[in-house]
């Protein structure tokens, strides 16, 4: 095993966990919860692919990807905002829906060879610096790298920004936004939308840059629902949600390759082959996602990890309290 490919692999991976939890905190920001993840993520996958063999364009693909996801977000958006229903229900549901809707739609596509896939880059001066140029800068798909632009303008547009103000603003005190003549329900379909958007481009990553060429129920292998908890554990900070996203993706590569004939010190590995290890070791991403899962559902630790004040609570224009 060799730490740096550990690492390298696990920045790429983790960035399809930063798209799907950047996207998680600015729909829950605005105070819709949408647990639909998996389903907008797959729908995402299937849509790329689908383009890119029709086409022979992988950029198509990832507009198509994308626009796959905000437009099944749309549903969830209908029913928790018009209609107000429970979120939680809703969301899923549309996990559910996506789920089966890109089974359907990608029946096949695993048979369609060789596709296109998004550009390879190396950064050739920061390649240089220690470490991190390996790491970060070295034979990456160009969708990692706007992963690394993607994460500090999010920030910056949720902080310091009058949109991202008044993104908060619907996310805590919706009555009061209201009242200052912000469009509440139509900020709330918006960012659902975004948040879509970004779920779809998690899927596209996963189909044209980590792991091409195949799709089925297993393409997103949870990811859609670590990312879930990684936006509870990120405390809805863009910043802190990408810091979890490339830890979890170098500890999915980790899993993966600690399982191999020898350690990271060049030793012989004695639990190589090892079946037991092996489902002990895949089990902990997704044990450690109930465990944040849980602690968020709780109220007073809700309030005490900063939730946004109206996450899952329906806005209903001049009712008190919303």
């Amino acid at each position: 095993m060799d730490l740096i490919i550990i690492l390298q692999a696990g920045v790429a991976s983790g960035t399809v966990l930063l798209f799907a939890t950047l996207g998680g905190i600015f729909n829950e920001r605005s105070g819709v919860q949408n647990l639909g993840m998996e389903g907008m993520m797959l729908m995402g996958a299937v849509a790329a692919m689908s383009m890119t063999v029709k086409t022979g364009n992988p950029w198509l693909g990832v507009l198509f990807g994308m626009l796959a996801g905000g437009l099944l977000s749309m549903v969830h958006a209908f029913i928790c905002i018009t209609l107000q229903a429970d979120q939680v229900v809703s969301g899923l549901a549309l996990g559910f829906l996506g789920t089966g809707l890109s089974l359907v739609l990608g029946e096949g596509l695993s048979k369609a060879g060789v596709i296109a896939l998004m550009p390879v880059l190396t950064i050739p001066l920061l390649t240089k610096i220690p470490i991190i140029g390996s790491v970060f800068f070295t034979n990456q798909s160009i969708l990692v790298y706007f992963g690394y632009l993607l994460t500090p303008l999010a920030s910056y547009y949720i902080y310091k920004t009058r949109p991202g103000m008044h993104l908060r603003a619907v996310g805590e005190y919706p009555a009061a936004a209201d009242a200052l003549g912000i469009n509440v329900y139509g900020l709330r379909y918006f960012y659902t939308f975004v948040g879509g958007l970004l779920a779809g481009l998690a899927g596209a990553t996963i189909s044209l840059a980590i792991s091409p060429g195949w799709f089925s129920e297993l393409t997103t292998a949870g990811q859609g629902w670590i990312a879930i908890g990684l936006i509870i554990f990120a405390q809805w900070d863009p910043m802190r949600g990408a810091l979890g996203a490339y830890i979890f993706g170098a500890l999915r590569r980790l899993i993966l390759d600690i399982q191999g004939p020898t350690t990271l010190l060049g030793l012989a590995n004695p639990f190589y082959y090892n079946p037991y290890l092996g489902f002990f070791l895949q089990m902990i991403p997704y044990a450690f996602t109930i465990i944040v899962l849980v602690i968020g559902s709780q109220e007073a630790n809700r309030k005490r990890l900063g939730a946004p004040a109206a996450l899952n609570i329906p806005f209903v224009r001049g009712e008190r309290g919303a």
